[in-house]
């Protein structure tokens, strides 16, 4: 095949590297701010900035902003389900579980998602469903449950701050399939805006940030959230859709938890031995089967 006809593949999947790389960072990232700043105004001051800059990126590239005034309610919704419910109760779970932990947990979206299909579309759950969820199960007992199997109490909850973020991210996604009617980079800008908004003022409600709180390292750490995972991110996401299959690009869903537990475990020092191992190979081996199932 010649060169040529390779280039937009090899941009594509160079696009859904630096995806999956920056997005998996994010984890050990967040819980190290986490330490400095609380949990809503981090992820809410961090997407709402990120937005404004995708904003006008879009407006650069002579993307329409205008929103249609019949997605003005699907818009919200998509807002509130995959940004407010799944950035802040994600970033939340952080407060009782490690960054690898949540990371696996979040991730396991694409195998509600088979699930939910059933009630809110009806299509009937197949084998290979079942066995996505039975492996998904099994690898969130492994990765969770102590040297007895038993989950420790302390940490519910995180684990219910985490799965909902995974269920409630998987139902959006399910129930949300009509088009917003806006270009993907303005849509997202839209989202990200529309749904950590609710973040930033509940956080000055309840939580009272103090800037002068932040380290210079927990303004690398904000800097790093919202130019790279919420903006840069986003940018190559939208690319490599442009160039690769739903497939391919569904490979996402799969390396980010993978970078964000091995960055765990070198930059906290989170544990990452045969357990831990078991519990990814089996939660994501789930994953992958569920994205054959809905690609």
């Amino acid at each position: 095949m010649p060169a040529m006809l390779l280039r937009p593949r090899q941009v594509g999947l160079l696009c859904l590297l630096v995806t999956s790389v920056g997005w998996g960072l994010n984890w050990p990232l967040l819980k190290l701010l986490l330490t400095e700043w609380p949990p809503l105004s981090a992820r809410g001051w961090a997407g709402v900035t990120a937005a404004l800059g995708l904003a006008l990126i879009a407006s650069l590239r002579g993307e329409r902003l205008t929103v249609p005034v019949r997605s003005v309610g699907r818009l919200l919704a998509a807002a509130g389900l995959n940004v407010t419910a799944w950035m802040g109760l994600a970033t939340m779970s952080l407060l009782w579980l490690d960054a690898s932990q949540g990371a696996l947990l979040v991730y396991t979206m694409p195998i509600w998602a088979t699930i939910l299909a059933w009630p809110v579309l009806g299509e009937r759950p197949t084998a290979g469903r079942i066995m996505a969820l039975v492996l998904g199960v099994a690898g969130v007992t492994v990765l969770l449950g102590g040297g007895q199997g038993a989950i420790r109490p302390e940490i519910l909850p995180g684990v219910a701050c985490a799965l909902g973020a995974a269920v409630l991210f998987a139902f959006g996604t399910v129930a949300l399939r009509s088009p917003l009617g806006l270009p993907p980079l303005a849509a997202t800008a839209w989202q990200v805006g529309l749904g950590c908004l609710p973040m930033v003022v509940l956080g000055l409600l309840l939580e009272r940030p103090d800037p002068a709180a932040l380290s210079p390292a927990g303004w690398a750490a904000m800097a790093y959230m919202t130019a790279v995972p919420m903006a840069a991110c986003y940018l190559c996401w939208f690319a490599a859709l442009r160039r690769l299959p739903p497939a391919t690009a569904s490979m996402a869903t799969l390396l980010t938890p993978l970078v964000g537990v091995l960055a765990a475990a070198v930059a906290l020092g989170e544990p990452l031995g045969l357990r831990e191992a078991l519990a990814l190979a089996l939660t994501l081996g789930g994953v992958s089967l569920a994205i054959r199932q809905r690609v």
